[in-house]
């Protein structure tokens, strides 16, 4: 999500309580996509490596610059994380968050797979 220079808020109501009520107290998983400062990527994936919340941080290629990984016990966590915690760091243009549905595979292992 793109930063935001105002007081509105990045989500609509109406979004955030339909995550609430899908994800509500369970554990969410999700994938960040940073647009970062080219002079700045080195420290922004420095200082994300940094939040305990965050398991894997890549500088990749394409359309977007560094994806995190990033687990959480709630929703709620993320969406601080995301919105008060993330925007802290020096050199992020732009956020993208995808929250992950289905791990088919993780950690080199399979999930509920036969």
């Amino acid at each position: 999500m793109p930063k935001s220079g105002g007081g509105n808020p990045p989500v609509s109501a109406a979004v955030e309580g339909a995550f609430t009520k899908v994800w509500g107290e369970d554990s969410v998983v999700a994938l960040v996509a940073l647009k970062v400062e080219t002079s700045e990527a080195d420290h922004v994936a420095s200082e994300a490596s940094k939040f305990p919340e965050v398991e894997d941080v890549f500088l990749v290629t394409g359309d977007t610059d560094i994806m995190l990984k990033v687990r959480f016990v709630n929703y709620h966590e993320l969406k601080e994380f995301v919105i008060r915690r993330l925007p802290d760091v020096k050199g992020i243009r732009e956020s993208k968050t995808l929250l992950v549905v289905t791990a088919y595979k993780e950690a080199g292992e399979r999930k509920g797979q036969p």
